[in-house]
């Protein structure tokens, strides 16, 4: 399992990704995910989108979007949110306001854009955010898979494609995935669900000016706090940790992403 937390992490930070099996986008084929391991500092060092003297709400906000499959416990773990505009200006997210948020969270692709790391209270990282990269691959090897949960994300739609945030897995024990171990991860993906019996690996990137942008991680028990007895296998534990209030929070945190409107929101 550390095999892939560490190889998805080093993907994130690279400006050009190749991944083992996913199209260009724009394909009507699967894309896939990458993790939102990086610094580990969690200071918010963004710029806060609210120009109000306080924009914390007492209520979560409602995500845009609709649900397509299946549902969750209710966001109960974060009392209060605030409303997160990257220091590029360019995006705006809602994120429960004891996370933290540090951006720039690393070295910025050639051309700028956004790179944000969120963080929960205990320090742990929930998701990664970057514009501006570059990707490309082609689809060698399908494994065995599950969507866990799917929701449409329209505010993030470009050219008539409307991305989704989904929750899915790779492998399972009897046909281990990528990386040699069955693998889990949350994000948006351009890309249409897949079907059939199997799929290309998890590659969760979409459509965003001037070329692809990801808002996603891993699934790592380690790093995402699930109940149960911790020597479930893998995939039973990310099954039960989509019903946990983290995971809806993670869900309405990154299907709150949207862009900033000429330059305000």
């Amino acid at each position: 399992m550390q095999r892939f937390i560490k190889a998805l992490a080093a993907a994130s930070s690279a400006l050009l990704v190749l991944a083992a099996c996913s199209p260009q986008l724009g394909s009507q084929q699967p894309t896939s995910s990458a993790s939102g391991a990086g610094s580990p500092s969690a200071t918010v060092t963004g710029t806060p989108a609210a120009p109000t003297p306080s924009n914390v709400s007492s209520t979560p906000p409602a995500a845009p979007g609709t649900q397509a499959s299946n549902t969750q416990a209710p966001s109960t773990a974060a009392a209060k949110w605030t409303t997160f505009k990257t220091a590029d200006g360019t995006m705006v997210f809602d994120v429960p306001a004891a996370w933290t948020v540090k951006d720039p969270a690393g070295e910025l692709a050639e051309g700028g854009g956004a790179f944000a790391e969120v963080r929960n209270q205990a320090g742990k990282v929930m998701a990664t955010l970057r514009t501006n990269m570059a990707t490309g691959s082609t689809c060698t090897e399908r494994y065995p898979y599950e969507v866990l949960d799917s929701v449409d994300i329209p505010a993030l739609a470009q050219g008539g494609v409307v991305p989704q945030f989904v929750f899915e897995t790779r492998g399972n024990a009897a046909t281990p995935g990528m990386y040699h171990t069955p693998a889990a991860g949350y994000g948006i993906t351009s890309g249409p669900a897949p079907s059939g019996p199997d799929a290309c690996p998890i590659f969760q990137f979409f459509r965003w000016p001037p070329n692809a942008a990801m808002f996603s991680a891993s699934y790592d028990p380690e790093n995402n706090a699930t109940p149960g007895d911790p020597s479930l296998p893998y995939l039973e534990r990310a099954r039960k940790y989509r019903d946990t209030a983290e995971y809806a929070d993670i869900k309405q945190m990154i299907t709150s992403l949207r862009p900033v409107a000429g330059g305000r929101y």
